[in-house]
Order: C-alpha cells, then sequence, then structure tokens
C-alpha cells in the first residue's frame, strides 16, 4: 500500500543509495523524492575523505555531527566539529570538502535538490 509514507532506519536505508535518505535522486512515487531538500546519514570510517572539492556551490547546507570527530575544509579555514551536536552551515558560492578525523556519523541537509553533484569514480 502506497500512503505516502514511509517508515525506515536511517543506518539501513543509508546504506542502500550512498548514505541519501530523500532528494530528487529518489523514485517521484517514493515519499522520499524532493526537489527542495536533500538528506544525508553519512557514516564515515577514520580517513575517509571527499574524492574532490565541491566548486560553485549552489545549495545552502547544513551538517550535524551525530558521533566522531569530523573536517570541513573550506577555502580559507577548516572547521573541526568534535563534539555531538556540532554544526555547520554555508550557503551558495562556499567551495568545500570534508574528512573523517575519527570514525564519524554526520547528518546532512542540503537545500534545493539539484542533480550534478555526484562524485563519479575516477579512471584509474
Amino acid at each position: 500500500m502506497n500512503d505516502g509514507v514511509y517508515v525506515g532506519n536511517a543506518g539501513k536505508d543509508a546504506a542502500l543509495d550512498r548514505g541519501w535518505l530523500l532528494g530528487h535522486f529518489k523514485d517521484s512515487g517514493d515519499p522520499r523524492h524532493s526537489e527542495d531538500v536533500e538528506i544525508k546519514w553519512g557514516v564515515h570510517p577514520r580517513g575517509d575523505t571527499r574524492a574532490q572539492w565541491v566548486t560553485g556551490e549552489r545549495r545552502t547546507a547544513l551538517l550535524v555531527l551525530i558521533s566522531g570527530r569530523f573536517r570541513v575544509q573550506l577555502p580559507h579555514r577548516d572547521v573541526v566539529l568534535q563534539q555531538q551536536g556540532d554544526y555547520i552551515v554555508w550557503g551558495h558560492g562556499t567551495d568545500h570538502s570534508w574528512v573523517a578525523e575519527e570514525e564519524s556519523v554526520v547528518l546532512t541537509v542540503r537545500w534545493p535538490s539539484v542533480p550534478g553533484y555526484a562524485v563519479t569514480a575516477m579512471e584509474p
């Protein structure tokens, strides 16, 4: 039955779609489809790093540390999220990357949900 409601577990569902729970990339009939917002439950092993910097950002982002120690890299400074609940917000035009200094869980909310930011596998 599709009553427009989805009930799940962030840890289990995130493992199915690179951490993403909600956004434009979900099927249009899925209650988790949204062109307004994206939500990610990111589980990162120690040393995990973004494959490449995001440049030309067109979204606003909020990252909230659930557990671990997580470094957000910005062009002119780094911000370390180290206590549960630490968060950072940035807007349009803010280039960024990140690295998990310890095994970390991070909740990311980005808006709007727009295609074009997925990192593809690097060629050998």
